[in-house]
């Protein structure tokens, strides 16, 4: 039984600095509970994305989310038997979580070898205004735009 309370021990990586951002996304990345294995494949998905940008590992996520998250979409609204697809505004959290999903999913789809590889490319298609969760970004703000007579409708 050690004397002292507790033992500090090194990490054998450094660390990803922790923000409710890349928390998301290693939560998103996480598969039947493991942590370690998920905030392995951020790190270094972030570290191939700055190795390939030349920028900042969380610059180029935040630019990818930026690029990535809706700002308005559409929800059914069923109104005298017919239903709308009415646009709304999103909010702030769900925003956060609409681009990390999108991102994360995107990344699953990639033909490619490695989680971390794939991860690191849609990081790096997203900042430059490219890659599947972009395109799905603009095909929601499409969807609301045409239904933009719908607008009424919302309460």
């Amino acid at each position: 039984m050690p004397r002292r309370t507790s033992i500090p021990r090194k990490s054998k990586y450094e660390a990803i600095p922790a923000n409710r951002m890349t928390a998301r996304f290693s939560a998103k990345l996480m598969k039947g509970g493991k942590q370690n294995l998920a905030e392995r494949i951020l790190r270094q998905a972030l570290a191939r994305a700055e190795a390939q940008a030349g920028r900042p590992g969380l610059e180029i996520l935040e630019a990818a989310m930026r690029n990535a998250t809706p700002i308005i979409e559409v929800k059914p609204r069923r109104v005298g038997g017919a239903t709308y697809q009415v646009p709304v505004e999103i909010r702030g959290d769900r925003r956060m979580s609409l681009g990390v999903r999108w991102l994360v999913q995107s990344a699953r789809k990639r033909s490619g070898k490695s989680m971390s590889e794939k991860l690191a490319a849609e990081f790096v298609d997203a900042m430059n205004g490219l890659g599947a969760a972009v395109k799905r970004r603009e095909d929601t703000h499409k969807m609301a735009e045409a239904n933009r007579a719908f607008s009424h409708f919302k309460w």
